[in-house]
């Protein structure tokens, strides 16, 4: 049961402050999917934060395009990539309009609306892994491109909304290199910034980065 105090909104302010501040932060807090079948609720237990012009492995890291617009404008926005020509993956816009910092939700347990969340998962074995890695996060929450550009801080009723829930404590959360991120791998030192509830059994396994073969 998720108590009345939790499921107060986050105001913008939340997310207009630097990525590696609001990327733990988010860790234990509640998103909730609304959809013309039902509602849907997430609690976030897996994120990665990215940090633009100064992480390479942001897509905002060489500038502004069409497909990453959306990271350069307000905080608190919604931002949806198409990968591998096959799944989409859910960002939040963090820090001051221009910054173009986000973080990548990669994982949670479904609290509410897991019936629905199972109709679009139904390979997944239990509701543990309904949205174990981002592109299933995604897919059990109905989130695609037509999503991108949401304000998650609106005042009138949005398919995307982050409530308070319940902030994981500091000595619960864990830290390391991001999933599948050049420059990440070994001992993590360069960007250890995938943040995570420990011993959670909603989080994603990690995978280092691994180069692709030029074709000869």
């Amino acid at each position: 049961m998720i108590a009345p105090s939790d499921r107060t909104p986050l105001p913008r302010e939340f997310f207009d402050r630097p990525v590696l501040e609001v990327a733990p932060d988010l860790l234990g807090r509640l998103l909730v999917r609304t959809t013309p079948d039902g509602p849907i609720t997430l609690r976030l237990t897996e994120v990665e934060a990215y940090d633009g012009p100064n992480d390479p492995g942001s897509h905002a890291y060489r500038g502004r395009t069409a497909r990453n617009g959306v990271m350069f404008g307000p905080p608190g926005h919604v931002y949806v990539y198409f990968t591998y020509g096959m799944w989409h993956c859910m960002n939040l816009v963090c820090g001051p309009e221009g910054r173009a910092s986000g973080v990548l939700l990669r994982a949670g347990e479904i609290v509410e609306g897991a019936e629905l969340a199972r109709t679009r998962r139904p390979s997944a074995r239990s509701d543990k892994e309904l949205a174990k890695g981002p592109a299933r996060l995604a897919t059990a929450l109905d989130v695609d491109r037509t999503l991108d550009g949401t304000d998650a801080c609106a005042a009138d009723e949005t398919p995307i909304r982050i409530l308070t829930g319940a902030p994981t404590p500091p000595e619960q959360v864990r830290n390391g290199p991001r999933t599948g991120v050049a420059g990440d791998g070994g001992c993590g030192q360069a960007h250890p910034w995938r943040f995570w509830v420990a011993d959670d059994p909603t989080v994603s396994p990690y995978r280092a980065h691994v180069p692709r073969r030029r074709r000869s």
